[in-house]
C-alpha cells in the first residue's frame, strides 16, 4: 500500500514545522490581529483614524538564488529577514509603512527545523519593522524541487495617507540624490556572484579572501538585506522627499529610472563607499563597471531624491545613518555615471 509519506510528503513533519514556528509568529501579533494561526485566512482590523484617506500598498517578492548560498552553507537563518526587509523597502519608496506580511515556502523534502529557521528570521524582521506576520503556507513538492532546495516568497501590505504618497511626480531637475549604504549584495545578483566566486575563482564559502578583511565568503554573501524603514520614517511627513528608489535587480540605472518623470534623467557621482565583496566579484570575473552597476546595488541600497539634500542628509545623520550625496537629477533621459559623461 502506498501512502502520502512514501510519495514524498510528510504531513507530520509539516505539523512539527508549524509547531516550531508558532511562538515566534505570535510575537509579531498586535491588537489589530483578530485570528490565530491555523485559520484559512488571517484577520486584520483595518481602521486608520489618523489618516484622511488611507491607501493600501502591496508588493510581492522573493529571495532569488541567495537561497542556493543558504543551502550550501546549511544556514537559512537570514533569508527570512532578507525577504521581509526587501518587501518593506519596496513599499517604503511610496511612503507606506508596513501592516502585515504573508509568506510562502516551497521545498522538495521538508525539514521542520529549516522551515522554522526561515520563519523565525521573518518573525524577527517583522518585529523590527513593526509588522505582523499574519499567515503563510509551507508546500512540500517532491519531484518539483530537489531535496535540500527551498524557495521563499512573500507579500506585504502597508498603508499611506493619500496626500503623503511619494510617486516621483514632484521630482525636478536640480534635485539632489541622497544615498544610504547597503550591507552587501542584499538579495540581487547572486547568479552572477556564484558563477564568478564559486566556479570561476574556485572559492568555497569558507574561503577568506584578503579583500573581505577576515570575513568568510559565506558570511559576506549571506549578510542580511537591510531595512531602511527606521532611517526614512522621520522624513516621510516632512515633504522633503520627491522620490525614493530601492536598489534591487537592475541596479541604480534600472531602479532610479523608474521614478524619474519624462524628460528627466540623473547623473550619479559613484563616489561612495563600496563594500569589498563587489570589488572582489569585479576583479575575479573581469566584469566591466557598467555591467556591475546593472547587476548590483554597488553599496547604494536606497536613494532619496530631494530639493534639500543637505537637510535630508542632516536628518539621516542625526538618526545614526551615514548618508552620501550620490548624484543629481538633470534634464534628459536615463541614468548615467559622471565618468561616463566625461
Amino acid at each position: 500500500m502506498v501512502d502520502y509519506k512514501e510519495s514524498g510528503v510528510d504531513i507530520q513533519e509539516g505539523e512539527r514545522a508549524v509547531s516550531l514556528m508558532k511562538s515566534e509568529v505570535r510575537k509579531t501579533f498586535n491588537d489589530r490581529v483578530l485570528s490565530d494561526l491555523g485559520h484559512f485566512g488571517g484577520l486584520y482590523r483595518a481602521d486608520f483614524p489618523r489618516m484622511e484617506c488611507p491607501v493600501l500598498v502591496a508588493s510581492t517578492d522573493g529571495v532569488g538564488t541567495k537561497l542556493k548560498v543558504a543551502s550550501m552553507a546549511g544556514d537559512f537563518s537570514t533569508v527570512g529577514a532578507d525577504l521581509v526587509n526587501h518587501c518593506v523597502n519596496d513599499i517604503l519608496v511610496q511612503g507606506a509603512s508596513p501592516l502585515f506580511f504573508l509568506d510562502y515556502i516551497a521545498c522538495g523534502t521538508l525539514s521542520a527545523g529549516t522551515a522554522a529557521s526561515i520563519v523565525t528570521g521573518m518573525a524577527r524582521a517583522c518585529l523590527e519593522n513593526h509588522c505582523v506576520l499574519l499567515g503563510g503556507e509551507t508546500a512540500e513538492m517532491p519531484g518539483f524541487y530537489s531535496p535540500g532546495d527551498y524557495d521563499v516568497a512573500g507579500t506585504i501590505v502597508g498603508v499611506v495617507d493619500r496626500k503623503r504618497i511619494i510617486d516621483g511626480s514632484r521630482v525636478q531637475a536640480g534635485h539632489g540624490i541622497v544615498g544610504l549604504p547597503s550591507t552587501g549584495l542584499h538579495t540581487n545578483g547572486y547568479s552572477l556572484a556564484r558563477r564568478v566566486l564559486l566556479e570561476v575563482a574556485g572559492y568555497s564559502l569558507c574561503s577568506e579572501p584578503s579583500e573581505l578583511s577576515g570575513s568568510t565568503l559565506g558570511e559576506s554573501l549571506l549578510a542580511v538585506h537591510r531595512s531602511y524603514l527606521q532611517a526614512v520614517l522621520p522624513l516621510l511627513e516632512t515633504g522633503l522627499c520627491s522620490g525614493m528608489a530601492h536598489i534591487t535587480g537592475g541596479g541604480i540605472p534600472g531602479n532610479l529610472g523608474r521614478i524619474l518623470p519624462s524628460g528627466l534623467g540623473a547623473v550619479m557621482s559613484g563616489e561612495w563607499p563600496v563594500p569589498p565583496i563587489f570589488d572582489l566579484i569585479a576583479r575575479k570575473g573581469a566584469i566591466e563597471p557598467g555591467e556591475m552597476r546593472r547587476a548590483f546595488n554597488m553599496g547604494a541600497g536606497f536613494l532619496l531624491v530631494t530639493p534639500e539634500p543637505g537637510v535630508v542628509m542632516g536628518v539621516l545623520a542625526e538618526n545614526g545613518e551615514k548618508p552620501f550625496l550620490a548624484g543629481e537629477v538633470v534634464s534628459g533621459h536615463g541614468v548615467c555615471f559622471r565618468e561616463e559623461t566625461q
